[in-house]
């Protein structure tokens, strides 16, 4: 297993567009950043981090979720996504995410990811469908 340093950090940002906002609401001005998109792109950030870490062939899935959607990001809107390695344990890495926009965080938690080599993961998925 490669070394996985606590305390790694990362970043992505974001324009808050029509893709990435709720459209059920009808109003065009209550258009805000769907949960949904946040999660996404809290797992984004922490898949990003910890990638150069990894040995070749090798990648992270998401395997645990837990976030609040604090406040509301209107299309327009610039957010911030961060994470940090706050664990490591064996092929378990856990990180906390945050996701702010220049008025303040608008969602925050914890993610977990396991490292997976992408050929045996894919070798078992297709055993499964047959």
């Amino acid at each position: 297993m490669v070394d996985i340093p606590v305390g790694t950090k990362g970043e992505y940002r974001t324009l808050v567009t029509g893709d990435l906002a709720t459209s059920f609401l009808g109003i065009e001005d209550a258009r805000v950043l769907s949960t949904p998109q946040m999660i996404g792109l809290m797992e984004k950030t922490c898949r990003d981090t910890v990638l150069p870490l990894l040995h070749p062939g090798d990648d992270t899935v998401g395997t645990h979720v837990n976030v609040a959607h604090l406040a509301a990001a209107p299309m327009g809107t610039w957010v911030v996504f961060r994470a940090e390695i706050i664990g490591v344990k064996d092929r378990q890495i856990e990180f906390r995410v945050e996701a702010a926009t220049e008025t303040g965080k608008i969602g925050e938690g914890t993610h977990q990811r396991t490292v997976i080599n992408v050929a045996r993961f894919a070798a078992k998925q297709a055993a499964k469908r047959r």
